[in-house]
């Protein structure tokens, strides 16, 4: 990792980190990640410390220390993941427009770290929904301009690699975030107050690393590239590569029961005592950390379609087993991990393949389109299942997001055939475009 430059006069363009093997290198052996992909995971890494210790306990915070309904959190759980989806267009945007996605980057990761204390100060329902819907602007804001850092730091070969390499780094903050709020919630008195001011300090320790060792070139569009517009980059959608792959990923989401219900879920399936509540997401982020590397391989080599719709697959197998395992002990670990490898076949993956479509100069803007329907199609689920579980139960609205997965999962394999995946050549030129 190395100091940005923190001028504002402009620099070279940014390209992508050379992918040469190095001397004393076997030419059979993959060259080392550049350092922007290594110094974007350690920024996330501390971030997602700082997010899970406050998403391991909000749901359990929420529903049995305010007393709120199943619909009440369905719908501050849908506002957690959905108000992000309005404005992952305007950060990528504004980060293709103006050249400068680390200060796009930047202003997210400020936002969301200035969150966390204010929810030691929220005790309401309009307070917390207005605290969180803040957070997620910051995350809806750094999502799309972080990606393409990734994705233009990367050979196109390599982008499944980098994308795991930088989820799995992420997925380890995600590791030890449960885990802390797990210990301040045994040793502290106000457990809950505790776990919101670690957060915070991390949170600010995550936002000082990414303005010290995240690269701050400006990157200026080719000169003889089409003009960066809103317009132009939703306009990406009539090419049928990119219009494939965010139908898929809508319709798939629109199927998706968010985190906490699953968990929520498979407590009670488990019957889980509440102390023990906020490790379960570690068990999801611990698969995640252990199968996004090669997961991310394994879609470089074999197709990233076949690696997506496979990781929704796990997740139709652990809604199976939710509702059919009862309360055998290999329940939860099993359930866990095919949660985790349904994160670690999906998230990168997705963006790598959205990245082999979308032109260089307009890679925050598509990548923010693709990220935008499924946010919005998971902000929908969440409500729906919220609502379902109120009406029906629990298990009912489970089997019935089960049987629209499977419906779904057998559509996405139609709409996004086989062949569909860019091969290497193809993206270099999207990249050159």
């Amino acid at each position: 990792m190395y100091v940005a430059d923190s001028r504002g006069t402009p620099a070279p363009a940014v390209t992508p980190e050379p992918q040469a093997v190095a001397p004393g290198i076997s030419p059979g052996r993959r060259a080392a990640l550049g350092p922007t992909v290594l110094a974007l995971g350690t920024v996330s890494l501390i971030t997602d410390v700082s997010s899970e210790m406050v998403t391991a306990v909000l749901p359990l915070y929420l529903v049995a220390g305010l007393g709120l309904t199943p619909l009440g959190f369905g719908l501050l759980d849908g506002l957690y993941n959905g108000v992000s989806a309005l404005v992952r267009l305007a950060g990528g945007h504004l980060g293709d427009r103006l050249g400068r996605h680390k200060a796009l980057a930047g202003i997210g990761y400020g936002l969301s770290a200035l969150c966390k204390p204010l929810l030691l100060l929220a005790h309401t329902l309009p307070a917390i929904g207005a605290v969180l819907a803040l957070d997620r602007t910051g995350k809806g804001l750094r999502t799309a301009p972080r990606d393409a850092l990734i994705s233009l730091a990367a050979a196109p070969a390599e982008r499944g690699r980098a994308f795991g390499v930088h989820r799995a780094m992420d997925t380890a903050g995600a590791l030890i975030g449960p885990l802390l709020a797990f210990l301040i919630l045994r040793g502290a008195a106000d457990g809950y107050d505790a776990v919101f001011t670690v957060s915070a300090c991390v949170a600010a320790l995550g936002v000082l690393v990414l303005v010290l060792f995240v690269p701050g070139r400006r990157i200026p569009p080719a000169a003889d590239a089409a003009p960066v517009s809103l317009a132009a980059s939703v306009g990406l959608l009539r090419g049928p590569g990119l219009r494939r792959i965010t139908l898929a990923a809508l319709l798939l989401g629109l199927c998706t029961v968010s985190d906490a219900f699953v968990f929520l879920l498979l407590q009670r399936a488990g019957q889980i005592p509440d102390r023990w509540f906020a490790l379960l997401p570690l068990g999801t982020a611990a698969a995640f950390f252990l199968l996004a590397l090669p997961l991310g391989r394994l879609a470089d080599r074999v197709g990233r379609r076949r690696v997506f719709l496979g990781g929704h697959l796990a997740l139709l197998v652990a809604y199976g087993l939710l509702l059919t395992g009862g309360s055998h002990p290999a329940l939860p670990y099993a359930v866990l991990l095919l949660h985790g490898a349904f994160y670690a076949a999906t998230d990168g993956v997705l963006m790598a393949a959205a990245a082999a479509v979308v032109p260089g100069e307009h890679r925050g803007g598509g990548l923010a389109l693709v990220q935008t329907g499924q946010a919005l199609a998971r902000f929908a689920a969440s409500l729906g299942f919220g609502a379902a579980w109120t009406v029906w139960g629990a298990r009912p609205a489970l089997a019935v997001a089960a049987v629209l997965l499977a419906v779904a999962l057998a559509g996405c394999a139609r709409l996004y055939p086989a062949g569909t995946d860019a091969g290497t050549e193809a993206e270099a030129a999207a990249d050159a475009d």
